[in-house]
């Protein structure tokens, strides 16, 4: 990772309109879903394809970042590691096998091992990030090598937590972003991007993924 990791990115990009405490926003469960049920089926089906559901050949440990109480598996691997920042949400979600309630915000590093998971994941969160090239370095690092990284991302966020590059740029624009951010980490092969549901058929559901380098 570089020095700067952030370099070339104008100034003010990862800041956000609210910066108080996250702790603080996130301190009220909120037992709901924010993407529709289109776009929740299509991280779904992402996720049966990449091999790292439930449905897999062996079974899978994976790292669901950002989390909340439920993780849009449409069978839920082996094991579910969840990391979030609202342990009620955390302690809702039926999938998960371990629960981890952490801001990665305060601090980037995910609390597990080298090499201790097969795919992690992150849906519709990784707006919020104000470090995210060391996020997604300490992904890599979790992760054993040759497992997958699936960031997926739709067009709905809490404005007022979202850093403000996400706002002033557009859905292919975000792609091109988090493809850029996954390079920084210097962890992946060369991110590619996918949108995952129909265009004009209820709210898009875009996937960034890569594969974890040796």
């Amino acid at each position: 990772m570089d020095a700067d990791p952030y370099a070339g990115f104008p100034p003010g990009f990862f800041d956000r309109g609210d910066e108080s405490p996250d702790a603080v926003f996130y301190d009220v469960p909120r037992l709901v879903t924010h993407i529709d049920e289109g776009a929740v089926a299509a991280v779904g089906r992402l996720y049966a394809e990449l091999g790292i559901d439930g449905d897999a050949p062996r079974p899978v440990r994976v790292l669901d970042l950002m989390s909340s109480w439920v993780s849009h598996f449409r069978t839920p691997p082996a094991e579910l590691v969840v990391l979030g920042m609202n342990g009620a949400e955390l302690a809702a979600n039926p999938a998960a096998t371990e629960r981890l309630v952490h801001d990665l915000n305060a601090d980037p590093r995910v609390p597990l091992p080298d090499g201790d998971v097969d795919a992690v994941v992150c849906c519709v969160s990784i707006d919020y990030l104000t470090r995210p090239v060391e996020v997604l370095a300490e992904a890599g690092r979790v992760l054993r090598p040759g497992g997958q990284l699936a960031v997926t991302y739709s067009n709905r966020c809490f404005p007022t937590k979202a850093v403000r590059g996400w706002l002033a740029t557009d859905d292919e624009q975000h792609g091109a972003v988090i493809s850029e951010l996954v390079r920084r980490s210097g962890r992946f092969t060369e991110p590619a991007v996918q949108l995952r549901t129909r265009p004009g058929a209820g709210d898009p559901l875009y996937a960034v993924t890569a594969t974890r380098l040796p």
